[in-house]
């Protein structure tokens, strides 16, 4: 049974009256121009939140981590119902009972999808098993080692390069002619055998790198072919699968995904699409929607089970336009009529409470980035609203703004944006030449030993815990931030951070490491694994650089709010 009752989610009738929008799904018609919109409500939530206590109770059978999503319908009776999807697969099968299925057409792929889902998953273990040779480990511990014999070498040849030349004066006045001479020359040659040590060890590092060097480039070189196949791979399913997959508004109107744009595999098993699809095709007035994270994975750890999340960029939204046309209002529904563009439903509040200005010229806007916000729209399952999405709809060049630089989307703070590409160069010249200051507040948990110094760590993004960095001494890239604490409690320490460079989640991982002042920033689920407080605790307080046109030093800086 597809349509559930309210009943069996809620159980406070009271709620059924609550229609106060939280959020609005919208998408811009390719053939009108017009923008059409679906809320998301407190009611939609209220479902939302009681479908949650379902998997709850039965998590050994929900632990991987996927969207869900509610649609609350009026049938043709006038009588409000409730359906339910997932994304992707659900313990492996596409239909489950009580939830709306896969999109019509699936069926006619089952074989290819199956052969070519099989081999990925070959690829998939090839490409973990190269990423894990023992070489790559070996190589580092040995690589760690050298360094190490090689600076104490170093440190104690420097020693005895100061007792040569505190010999050698001693030998000037004390002594002269061949005997001069000859005492300086066994100088000399301690000085050459300690050369040929130093050269020695270095062969032997040689020696025993090199044969581990090769192994790894090969690793590296079958790495690049086989994400080179399964690229392949999924171009071709996506092909065939945007050929056979057909969706449904509510004009009554079918196109298949190849006609609707090129978009990313797995496009049509989203939960919106699957409930807008189904709803259309059973004549059901849609309500409200509500879609959230369940779960954990190794692959989407910036998700927050529990959390609302609005349509993924990169394969629902391009699809909103099209699957929302043919709504009509009504009053029952809560269904608003098609509109102009505007500023997309993102929030009833004003203009600049969406997104705070702080400064802005006809060159260039700074931004006070709310915790939460992503600074462009993601890719995948992440989020459309963003900076950029808001900026658009919210200045009449906004669709020419463009990022500088980002911000963590739980981190706060001053975000700079350019309203021309020439501006952008500039600026961007600016960070690659580390000519823009940059300092960040932030809590950590407990104390730290020094007051103030610079940590220098390499960070790597491996592959396989994306979006994580971790220090790593083999791949890792320098990373440099300067701290110096400013206030400290009995539980926390207030920070100022000074970042060098601009690695992906330096100041986090910084924090965080060992090697680093080893104790996370409060509020950060994917380093500190903390999930009672609201936020990351991490700001970026203020931001300085050379104007790009008036060439004035430009200093902005904006309230912590912690």
């Amino acid at each position: 049974m597809m349509l559930l009752k309210l009943s069996d989610f809620i159980e406070d009738n009271e709620q059924e009256s609550d229609s106060t929008v939280t959020y609005w799904y919208q998408g811009r018609c390719q053939k009108s121009g017009l923008t059409h919109k679906l809320p998301r409500t407190k009611l939609s939530e209220a479902v939302a939140y009681g479908l949650m206590r379902q998997l709850a109770a039965a998590q050994e059978n929900y632990a991987e981590g996927k969207m869900y999503g509610v649609l609350l319908v009026q049938t043709a009776q006038g009588e409000k119902r409730v359906l339910k999807a997932f994304s992707g697969l659900l313990q492996g099968k596409s239909e489950v009972d009580g939830w709306v299925g896969s999109i019509s057409g699936r069926n006619s792929l089952v074989l290819e999808e199956a052969y070519t889902l099989s081999t990925l998953e070959e690829i998939k273990q090839q490409l973990l098993s190269l990423q894990n040779i023992p070489e790559r480990s070996l190589y580092e511990q040995l690589s760690q080692e050298f360094s190490s014999k090689l600076q104490q070498l170093a440190a104690t040849h420097q020693q005895s390069k100061q007792q040569r030349q505190q010999q050698r004066e001693l030998l000037y006045s004390t002594l002269s002619g061949e005997t001069l001479s000859q005492a300086l020359e066994q100088l000399n040659q301690q000085s050459r055998l300690e050369g040929i040590e130093r050269r020695r060890l270095k062969n032997q590092r040689d020696e025993s790198l090199q044969p581990l060097v090769m192994l790894i480039q090969q690793a590296d070189e079958n790495i690049r072919q086989l994400k080179q196949r399964r690229k392949l791979l999924s171009r071709q399913l996506q092909q065939l699968m945007s050929a056979h997959y057909s969706l449904t508004n509510f004009l009554g109107q079918s196109l298949s995904l190849q006609h609707l744009g090129g978009l990313p595999t797995g496009t049509g098993e989203c939960c919106a699409p699957k409930l807008l699809h189904y709803a259309a095709t059973h004549q059901l007035i849609p309500l409200a929607m509500a879609e959230f994270w369940w779960g954990t994975s190794p692959t989407h750890q910036d998700k927050v089970q529990g959390r609302f999340y609005p349509a993924c960029a990169a394969r629902c939204q391009p699809l909103m336009g099209f699957l929302l046309s043919g709504l009509t209002s009504s009053s029952s529904s809560g269904v608003i009529p098609p509109t102009p563009l505007d500023l997309a439903g993102l929030t009833t509040v004003n203009a600049k409470e969406i997104l705070p200005i702080i400064y802005e010229d006809e060159y260039l806007i700074a931004i006070n980035k709310p915790e939460g916000l992503l600074s462009v729209p993601g890719r995948g399952s992440h989020q459309y609203d963003s900076v950029i999405s808001r900026i658009t709809h919210l200045l009449a060049d906004g669709d020419q703004c463009m990022v500088v630089h980002r911000l963590d989307q739980d981190t706060s703070g001053i975000l700079l944006l350019a309203r021309h590409r020439q501006i952008y160069n500039h600026l961007a010249q600016q960070f690659r030449q580390r000519k823009i200051h940059k300092v960040y507040h932030a809590l950590v948990k407990g104390g730290v030993s020094a007051q103030k110094g610079t940590i220098n760590l390499p960070l790597w993004g491996d592959p396989n815990t994306r979006p994580r960095q971790k220090v790593d001494f083999c791949y890792g890239k320098e990373s440099i931030t300067h701290f110096q604490v400013i206030a400290v409690a009995e539980n926390f320490t207030r920070l100022e951070f000074i970042p060098v460079t601009g690695r992906t989640h330096q100041i986090r991982v910084h924090c965080a490491d060992q090697n680093g002042l080893g104790t996370p920033i409060i509020g950060d689920r994917l380093y500190g694994h903390e999930s009672a407080t609201t936020r990351l605790h991490l700001h970026a307080y203020s931001l300085s650089f050379v104007h790009p046109t008036t060439e004035e030093k430009v200093y902005l800086t904006v309230e912590t709010p912690f």
